[in-house]
This record gives C-alpha cells, structure tokens and sequence, in this order.
C-alpha cells in the first residue's frame, strides 16, 4: 500500500507536516487547517475515474489495468491508500488534489509539496 494525504492549511500558518499527518490519520481536528468542500472533492474524484469499477461508496478499482485505491477523508484532510496503483494513476490523483490547491503530503518520504517546502 502507498499512502497520499493532502490538506491546506489556514493562511499564515506553518505546523509540523509529519505531526500533522500523524493527527489526521487518527482523524483528529488539527488547529490551523481549513475545512475542506470534501463532497465536491469526492465527486471530482468519482468524475475523473468514472471508468474505474466503484467498489464502494469510497473505493475504485481498475478494472483494464493495476491497481485500486480507497478515499478516507476528514473535514480537514483527504487520504487516499493506494494498493498496487501505477504512478500514472498516483499523479493523477494528485492533479485532482491541486485543483483544490491541496498539495501532497507523502508520508513514505516524508515529505510536503507545496510552496512552503524547504
């Protein structure tokens, strides 16, 4: 499994990416992130991989190719597992995330991909 979690945080503000991460996984509120329009993002999904089986109200599986992944989310963040999942689909994910101008947090680096990443 390949882990994406993606979140925006409210302006200003500049916390600890991994501690971040670690709270939203236990999907705790986290002081200093937005609320996140979490349907539409869902929808956006849905409507991108409209060709992929939907498992469940929150899975999709490739049905030409490799690969599934679930959507877990929170009002404030959006996780996205991966199982067996090629890059290709990964980036798109990810371009479906910056239509939201929700950057990437992967914590298998652990590394952000926003403006604010050193």
């Amino acid at each position: 499994m390949y882990e994406l979690l993606f979140w925006k945080y409210l302006e200003e503000v500049y916390l600890n990416h991994h501690e971040v991460y670690e709270a939203l996984v236990e999907k705790e509120t986290v002081e200093g992130l937005e609320i996140l329009p979490v349907e539409v993002i869902m929808n956006r999904i849905n409507s991108v991989f409209s060709k992929w089986e939907k498992v469940d109200e929150n899975s999709w599986q490739n049905t030409t190719g490799k690969g599934a992944f679930q959507v877990i989310t929170t009002p404030q963040s959006i996780k996205i597992d991966c199982y067996g999942t090629e890059g290709k689909t990964m980036n798109k994910l990810v371009e479906v995330m910056e239509e939201f101008k929700l950057p990437l947090y992967d914590p298998q680096v652990p590394e952000r991909y926003d403006e604010m990443s050193e």
